[in-house]
């Protein structure tokens, strides 16, 4: 069982920037694929971004590419999820995801463990 702890989230405002980070435990970190996810009140969640095992694919949202960048340090066993140009429609609890396929997953139920989540919140 892989743990993750999210940091990062907390309150800018629209056009404003965050970064957030997913420390996790486990040694075959490298072999699976990580994603971002996030669910706002009211709402269902929602895919974000995925990204390969190997850190040279990515995969985004249309709701969000252009805006988000989704890396990963595989030696520090970290992923990272850049967000620029804020919108108050991004405010919601981001999940950091792991244990997906190698070639990385838009699907909540291909990964098998999640993070605790961080409340991102944008005003206008």
């Amino acid at each position: 069982q892989v743990q993750l702890v999210e940091s990062g989230g907390g309150l800018v405002q629209a056009g404003g920037s965050l970064r957030l980070s997913c420390a996790a435990s486990g040694r075959t970190f490298s072999s699976y694929a990580m994603g971002w996810f996030r669910q706002a009140s009211g709402k269902e969640r929602e895919f974000v971004a995925t990204i390969t095992s190997s850190g040279r694919s990515t995969y985004y949202a249309d709701s969000v590419k252009g805006r988000f960048t989704i890396s990963r340090d595989n030696a520090k066993n970290t992923v990272y999820l850049q967000m620029n140009s804020l919108k108050p429609e991004d405010t919601a609890v981001y999940y950091c995801a792991a244990g997906g396929p190698p070639y990385g997953s838009r699907r909540g139920a291909d990964f098998g463990s999640w993070g605790q989540g961080t409340q991102v919140t944008v005003s206008s």
